[in-house]
């Protein structure tokens, strides 16, 4: 079954946020390279995470544009993860408005999109 429209921006998100991920965990290797971790077990997992995470984020993109249920729910729970920890930033001082934004409102485009997606794509299925 083919992805609508909606389902391809709501996999094309989901891309992009693995692709951030995966951007931020070489970032840590580098990181764990030039000795600023200060504790190698838990930089080195800490790193194993986030590539996971990258990896899962990429599977739902592509399960999300070949139009699978599995994939919108694992990537409903990643944008709800996301929009959790931009509303956590706000309790810090100083307010890093960049996080919270970067984190914030792909979390909440890719949650509508993939809601939206869901919604349009039920009617269909129950046709068939």
């Amino acid at each position: 079954m083919r992805a609508p429209g909606i389902a391809l921006a709501a996999a094309a998100v989901l891309a992009l946020e693995a692709v951030a991920l995966l951007v931020f965990g070489i970032i840590e290797l580098a990181g764990l390279g030039a000795g600023d971790a200060a504790s190698l077990p838990t930089a080195i997992a800490l790193i194993v995470l986030t590539l996971i995470g990258a990896a899962a984020l990429a599977a739902f993109a592509l399960g999300t544009r070949a139009g699978k249920s599995w994939a919108r729910s694992g990537g409903v729970v990643f944008q709800v993860l996301a929009v959790a920890l931009a509303l956590a930033s706000l309790t810090l001082q100083p307010i890093t408005w960049m996080f919270t934004l970067g984190v914030g409102l792909p979390g909440l485009l890719g949650f509508l999109l993939l809601i939206s997606s869901a919604r349009r794509e039920g009617p269909q299925r129950l046709a068939e």
